[in-house]
């Protein structure tokens, strides 16, 4: 106990014998000396006193004004008055009563008191145990979590320094830098043993799930119950559990999400891949056997060769800027900017795909500029408008059109095509890496990490990509880009 407490608690304990005094003093004066109050009346009053001091100061010193109030009772009311001598026997009995009513008043007083006080603790404890426990679910990170457990203990339950050790590794997680009494040793035999330790505020608990230890948590200057100090080894425990099995969890979904992409990628890229090099290995072949061409067939060949070259080089590109996207290895140069430039520059590298197309583009003149990355978003709308050519039949009408919305200051960028649609089902999966529409997949190709890479260039701009679509009326792109 610390200086200053000491004199504190010794200057209650003085003032409450004083208070108790002075109030069987005034007691005694008041009904002997002005009210001339008979015995009933004084032994009431007096009663009260008791209970009063007892509920305030504790037993000690309702005790001290029971003792002291029957001297004056004695002496004060019981005849022969002004002596501590009593004449009659029947007044031995009123004294006597008298005592052994305030004692025992005091005493049921101060263990109401008492009881009142530790109700309000365990209310108190279990409130920390409440946001202890909440504290507990915040992450489920085993790693994290094990670093902050020690200090949301201290946090929550306002103990000195905390400490945590598992049995399953060699490393202590503490609170903070001081061990503060709370050695390893002690914690891994408690964790051996399965049993608590308490040595003055040095307070060790197991770390138990079911009859399974896992491991040991140690506080210092700790002044709370043991059931409470068990509901935190419990709760600790739990989340440790809870943790490692999200963390185990995780690694497994982890795993299976790489198997199915790594399946899906040999088997789109295996394809893909083999298309233009078959076409290619078929031209060298033709050139190289009995060389017995025509220039204009020689022109053929070659053409075909540095077609299907410019497309496997295309695929190889798209494959590394998806994982450049996804390591959020690629670097964006911001700037406001108006979009019909960005969509000049789209339709005019696009020309030759297009030539089958009619195009109508409905740009507002008075729309306003937008903050993007230029060379990017020309590379999500060269996309969207591919795809609207290739999943068009000839001649089909290709619509772009912008608006800004003010509520959201966002302004959206739409194209729309007469293609054959795509259902409910498939909308929510074409924006994935790889996936290409079940009725598309031999008649046009590609790899399927187009939308996905536009995806992931207008999020990255804080914009969102989108779709509508019905079968047979055809399919709308759309995104947002933020009004500059």
């Amino acid at each position: 106990m610390s200086y200053n407490l000491l004199v504190k608690v010794t200057a209650r304990s003085i003032s409450g014998y004083l208070v108790a005094t002075f109030t069987v003093a005034g007691i005694s004066l008041v009904g002997y000396r002005w009210l001339h109050l008979n015995a009933t009346s004084v032994a009431l009053a007096f009663l009260l006193g008791v209970l009063g001091i007892s509920a305030y100061y504790g037993i000690r010193h309702a005790v001290f004004m029971s003792v002291l109030g029957t001297l004056a009772f004695n002496y004060f009311f019981l005849p022969p008055i002004g002596t501590l001598t009593i004449a009659d026997p029947q007044n031995w009995v009123a004294l006597f009563a008298f005592l052994v009513t305030a004692v025992t008043a005091s005493e049921l007083s101060a263990r109401a008191r008492r009881e009142g006080r530790e109700a309000v603790e365990r209310r108190k404890e279990l409130e920390r145990l409440y946001a202890f426990s909440q504290l507990l679910l915040s992450s489920d990170n085993a790693a994290e979590l094990l670093n902050t457990i020690p200090r949301y203990i201290v946090e929550s339950f306002g103990v000195r320094s905390a400490a945590i050790a598992l049995s399953s590794r060699t490393d202590v997680y503490r609170s903070g830098p001081a061990i503060d009494g709370i050695e390893s040793h002690d914690l891994q035999l408690v964790a051996l043993r399965g049993e608590p330790r308490f040595d003055g505020s040095l307070s060790f608990m197991p770390l138990r799930i079911g009859m399974r230890v896992v491991g040991s948590v140690g506080v210092s200057g700790s002044h709370l119950s043991r059931q409470t100090l068990e509901a935190i080894g419990s709760l600790v425990a739990i989340a440790i559990e809870r943790a490692s099995a999200f963390d185990k969890l995780s690694r497994a979904e982890a795993a299976r999400e790489s198997e199915q992409l790594r399946s899906v990628l040999l088997d789109s890229v295996t394809h893909e891949f083999r298309t233009p090099l078959t076409a290619i290995k078929a031209s060298v072949t033709s050139l190289l056997g009995t060389g017995l061409h025509t220039p204009e067939e020689n022109h053929e060949l070659l053409t075909v060769i540095n077609e299907e070259s410019d497309r496997l080089n295309r695929l190889i590109g798209e494959a590394a800027e998806m994982a450049q996207l996804d390591a959020n290895k690629v670097e964006f140069t911001f700037s406001i900017e108006p979009v019909r430039p960005t969509i000049d520059e789209a339709l005019d590298e696009l020309k030759q795909l297009l030539c089958h197309h009619p195009v109508d583009v409905r740009i507002p003149a008075d729309l306003p500029p937008a903050r993007m990355d230029p060379a990017h978003i020309r590379e999500v709308l060269v996309h969207l408008l591919e795809n609207a050519a290739k999943y068009s039949p000839a001649d089909a009408l290709i619509r772009i059109t912008a608006e800004a919305k003010d509520k959201d200051r966002m302004l959206t960028i739409s194209i729309a095509d007469r293609g054959p649609g795509i259902d409910d089902f498939e909308q929510s999966m074409v924006f994935e890496k790889f996936y290409r529409g079940r009725n598309q997949r031999v008649q046009v190709h590609g790899t399927g990490m187009g939308l996905a890479i536009c995806k992931a260039i207008v999020e990255a701009h804080g914009g969102r990509l989108g779709l509508t679509s019905q079968l047979g009326h055809g399919s709308v792109f759309y995104f947002t880009l933020p009004v500059g």
